[in-house]
């Protein structure tokens, strides 16, 4: 089968591509490598204005005339290579916005891949219409929006996920839900606001190539190694906020049991190496399922806080804290859960070793390919 894969988020389309490989499939992976983040790509289109003296340039250009020329540049750079996008079997978009561009260049792009090969999907992974809808209307007994709705922050510093609730968002919406075959969702986060669409073909977990991330067995010598990674852009969405108070105070009570390591918008490959020498990771807050950072950290045997909310443990029939740790909004909760790992490093142990068999038995890259193989041959 030959397959396009056309944007990426966390290395998710990579790992996918890697176990669609393995398995004699012909794979193009097309992207803009998730900004800072760098993903590898076939067909890497290159973001460009986005900072400097260039970026206030397109901002008055988009003020004045409605012309984002970053769009504008990332539109052509696809179409003086549309030959290579051409006559796929399969054609998966990672969003409904998988290059990130102004709504009317997105529609010219997945007009041009629907009409010049056989099926079109969509992942659902990341915010779209249907999940921020569902979020943002509080059907979820918490999520990504209560820094929103507590005031911790404004609008404007949501906009990222709440401009896919802008009427031209919604019109792409529609406009792409027209155009599929099918859509799959890659956690219980995005699978819950998609149950009963009739074009659903339900969850597929996240592909992880476990062959790539080697093992690393627990051990109790010296300090416990706290990593906590922070993207900016995200910080409140995140939880990045309910994370570094909790460590203040874990670093003041036991500085001579604990280290803690920090880092902030670094490319992938920098950030994967950073948390090697961890035994906790902190992932995010508001998520009932583990994102792909935090299957990855699971893989290498990190204990992971993260979202494993009952729905998670149901779906996989696990008891809480077996394969990683619920991290909820709750400062008290996160404190206990911490110290209690802290003092109990025999409990690092065990999760540890859970994690990584986790990841094995349910997120394998090469069984997940073959589940997206048959879903899009139905």
């Amino acid at each position: 089968m030959k397959i396009l894969l056309v944007g990426e988020y966390s290395r998710l389309h990579n790992s996918l591509k890697e176990g669609l490989h393995v398995l004699g499939h012909e794979v193009v992976l097309v992207s803009t490598g998730d900004d800072f983040k760098n993903f590898p790509s076939d067909i890497l289109l290159k973001r460009k204005y986005d900072s400097g003296i260039s970026k206030k340039i397109k901002v008055g250009l988009f003020k004045i005339f409605g012309i984002d020329i970053t769009s504008l540049s990332l539109k052509n750079q696809f179409f003086k290579q549309k030959e290579k996008f051409k006559d796929f079997d399969v054609v998966q978009l990672i969003n409904e916005s998988p290059l990130g561009i102004l709504p009317k260049y997105e529609k010219e792009i997945i007009s041009f891949l629907k009409e010049n090969n056989k099926r079109l999907f969509l992942l659902s992974c990341g915010t779209d219409y249907t999940s921020v809808k569902y979020a943002f209307e509080k059907k979820f007994r918490y999520s990504i929006f209560n820094p929103l709705f507590e005031k911790k922050v404004s609008e404007k510093d949501f906009f990222p996920a709440l401009k896919y609730l802008k009427p031209e968002y919604k019109d792409l919406h529609d406009f792409v839900f027209k155009k599929l075959n099918g859509i799959i969702a890659s956690d219980l986060d995005y699978d819950i606001p998609l149950l009963g669409n009739e074009k659903y073909f339900g969850l597929i977990p996240n592909p992880v190539n476990i062959e790539e991330l080697k093992f690393k067995p627990f051990s109790s010598e010296g300090k416990i190694i706290v990593f906590h990674g922070i993207n900016r852009a995200n910080y409140f969405k995140k939880g990045n906020d309910y994370f570094e108070a909790v460590l203040k105070k874990l670093q003041q009570k036991y500085a001579e049991k604990v280290e803690v390591i920090t880092v902030e918008n670094i490319p992938y490959s920098e950030y994967i190496k950073k948390y090697n020498s961890a035994h906790i990771l902190l992932d995010q807050v508001f998520a009932y399922d583990q994102g792909y950072n935090a299957l990855e950290a699971m893989a290498k045997g990190k204990v992971v806080f993260t979202g494993a909310e009952t729905e998670f443990l149901d779906r996989y029939n696990l008891k809480e804290g077996e394969v990683c740790i619920n991290a909820l909004p709750d400062l008290d909760s996160l404190f206990e859960k911490l110290e209690d790992l802290i003092l109990n490093p025999e409990k690092l142990n065990a999760i540890s070793t859970n994690a990584r068999e986790f990841i094995e038995r349910e997120h394998d890259y090469i069984s997940i390919a073959k589940k997206y193989l048959e879903v899009w041959e139905k």
